[in-house]
């Protein structure tokens, strides 16, 4: 290797490949669309928040909720941009599948919680948190980790301290500043 990026091609990798690479790989297939889908996603939430019972709305934000990635490829198609392939071999990769993997086993968590509680709103709660943790492996990669933590501490903030009405609303204001400040800062990169 001589500095330059590197493409991975193999089923196995080799030892000589740096993490430095294995992250600029990951990167290079990521685009602003997913943001972008997740801006336009959490607005339709907030929106939904003041038109909708909870009940509605837990069901919006649980079944929507694994529409932002579809809707992320459909926004760079719209754009004119195909999807790099990335190497299955890239560990980075995997542990970002491993996390949508992770986020889809604790769902029903959240929906267990909500019903026994009678709170609609732990469904947006658990679904801000839940849909951050993907923020974990990408914010490493993309070397932007506020995201997560700053979603996970402002949603929390909402859920204890926002008035009952508003709670939701807040919430998915919370989410949507998140999104708009990796935004910001995936443009300045």
């Amino acid at each position: 290797m001589n500095g330059a990026f590197c493409s991975i091609e193999v089923e196995q990798l080799d030892s000589t490949v740096k993490l430095n690479d294995l992250r600029g790989e990951f990167l290079a297939t990521s685009t602003q669309s997913m943001p972008i889908a997740g801006i336009i996603y959490w607005f339709i939430v907030a929106v939904a928040t003041l038109y909708v019972t909870p009940n509605q709305l837990g069901y919006i934000v649980g079944f929507g909720s694994g529409l932002i990635f579809p809707f992320g490829v459909l926004i760079d198609l719209l754009r004119g941009r195909k999807m790099k392939k990335v190497s299955p071999g890239n560990p980075v990769v995997q542990l970002f599948f491993q996390s949508l993997g992770l986020v889809a086993l604790l769902w029903p968590l959240v929906i267990i919680a909500a019903i026994l509680a009678h709170n609609a709103n732990l469904i947006v709660l658990g679904g801000a948190i839940l849909m951050g943790l993907i923020w974990i492996p990408y914010g490493w990669a993309a070397d932007d980790p506020e995201h997560a933590i700053a979603r996970s501490i402002l949603s929390y903030a909402c859920f204890l301290f926002a008035p009952e009405p508003y709670k939701a609303t807040a919430i998915s204001v919370a989410v949507l500043l998140c999104y708009t400040y990796s935004l910001i800062r995936m443009r300045r990169a």
